[in-house]
């Protein structure tokens, strides 16, 4: 396919990965150009060229599997999604040999998505690393003026007890790591889980110290608020977490997937759109997943925001397209924050 400049949706993402199939079924339906780069194929699936010297500079990507030719004068946005890293190679050598490949590849793939920060982006590569840091999030929604939970994040139990003997329950999250295998066929996830602090300082030191203990101060609930922001669309919506039973989403609302979790789109205060807007702007971003617990007295409590997080999960629940129709809206139009 032959593209003009400026016109072309690039969207950068891996192999596997759906989410963004409702947005380029609508692009497709809209005749809106879009060329998909699935990073993980970059090496099997793709030609790639970056060329340079004193008067001119490019890079050009060759869709091995269906001929699209894409340069970057042509690209208007970028979506970055959920590249991941190069990993196969089109032909096997030697284990040491496809090693180094790797790595190199893996090397350039890591320029190449800094080099893509300089366009309008939904997502963006150098300043999600930034983001992602929750220090950073908790620093900045404080600073922004946003209740935070108590929290501290140590590998001593001198660290957990500083909370604990302020508040009766504390909630322990992982920092991370999304769970653990037993054995091939088992797997642990981690969610959140509220605890009793006079049970959890009686534990022996060493529980403490061979981990990062992610500890906040339990707060009280009405209800919980997930807010998508992309470029100036808002959407906040109510989970219905505290009509759950315990461990079916009362405390993590995601293990209320499977039990009938209501989600509701709801109207959400001035201020904290306000906030919202004043965080992505202060972190150089067009989107942000937002995590908000709604205390009994209407009082928003910021717990994180997701600087690529996933949506299509509300939509399909709650049967709309609003949501993908306003990225589309961002992409195409290029609208900030």
């Amino acid at each position: 396919m032959l593209y003009d400049e400026m016109q072309v949706v690039l969207i950068l993402t891996s192999k596997y990965d759906s989410h963004p199939n409702t947005v380029i079924n609508l692009m497709r339906e809209r005749d809106i150009p879009f060329f998909r780069l699935n990073t993980d194929a970059l090496m099997t699936d793709y030609e790639f060229t970056w060329y340079s010297d004193n008067d001119k500079e490019e890079i050009e990507f060759k869709n091995l599997l269906n001929g699209d030719v894409l340069r970057s004068n042509q690209i208007k946005s970028i979506w970055c999604r959920r590249p991941e890293k190069p990993s196969q190679l089109r032909f096997e050598n030697t284990q040491y040999i496809d090693e180094s490949n790797l790595k190199e590849s893996q090397a350039f793939f890591r320029s190449m998505m800094r080099y893509f920060s300089d366009w309008y982006s939904i997502g963006n590569f150098l300043h999600d690393s930034y983001a992602s840091s929750k220090l950073v999030q908790l620093r900045l929604a404080a600073k922004l003026g946003m209740k935070i939970p108590v929290t501290c994040m140590t590998n001593t139990k001198e660290g957990v007890e500083r909370i604990a003997e302020r508040f009766h329950e504390i909630i322990l999250k992982p920092f991370s790591a999304g769970g653990i295998p037993i054995d091939s066929e088992r797997y642990i996830t981690f969610y959140a889980t509220k605890v009793n602090s006079n049970e959890l300082v009686k534990q022996p030191v060493d529980a403490f110290t061979q981990t990062v203990n992610f500890c906040e101060n339990y707060v009280p609930k009405a209800y919980e608020v997930r807010v998508t922001v992309m470029g100036p669309h808002i959407f906040p919506c109510k989970l219905d977490s505290q009509k759950q039973k315990e461990y079916e989403g009362k405390t993590d609302w995601r293990q209320g997937y499977d039990y009938g979790l209501k989600h509701e789109m709801i109207k959400m205060p001035k201020e904290v759109e306000e906030f919202c807007r004043q965080y992505l702007h202060a972190l150089n971003l067009n989107f942000g997943c937002f995590d908000f617990i709604v205390r009994p007295d209407g009082e928003y409590v910021f717990l994180e925001c997701n600087s690529n997080g996933q949506w299509r999960w509300i939509e399909d629940r709650l049967g709309i397209t609003s949501m993908s129709e306003a990225m589309l809206d961002c992409l195409v139009n290029c609208l900030p924050v």
